[in-house]
């Protein structure tokens, strides 16, 4: 569990940071790589989560035929990077994230998508 703790308090850190770098925490575009994709919009920063989604797509497959698999970690830190500025211009934090993934602990992925489906077909029907 040690390591479980101390992985969550990498990541707040690292939130807290990123938080720092809004713009309505005075985050200057000028001066923080955060605070200027924060600073274009949702299209800037939502455009890197997508890149960096593939390419970690692209490292694993490279992984598959003898390419660098320490290659994987280094493009899944850039996505959990971009993901995290996201959930800050959004008002989340990492600890909302791990709070889901302990939800779902324990609970097939097969009945909790057909659970999600269900859901989606009762909102539907309303």
């Amino acid at each position: 569990m040690a390591e479980s703790t101390n992985s969550a308090d990498a990541l707040a850190r690292l939130a807290a940071v990123i938080e720092s770098r809004l713009p309505a925490r005075g985050g200057d575009p000028e001066q923080s790589y955060v605070a200027r994709l924060l600073h274009k919009g949702p299209d800037a920063f939502l455009k890197k989560v997508g890149e960096e989604a593939t390419e970690v797509v692209m490292a694993a497959k490279d992984a598959d035929h003898g390419g660098e698999r320490g290659k994987i970690v280094n493009e899944v830190a850039d996505l959990w990077f971009h993901t995290m500025i996201a959930l800050a211009h959004y008002g989340l934090k990492p600890a909302d994230v791990i709070a889901e993934l302990e939800r779902r602990e324990g609970t097939s992925g097969i009945e909790e998508k057909a659970l999600r489906k269900a859901l989606a077909r009762e909102g539907g029907a309303q």
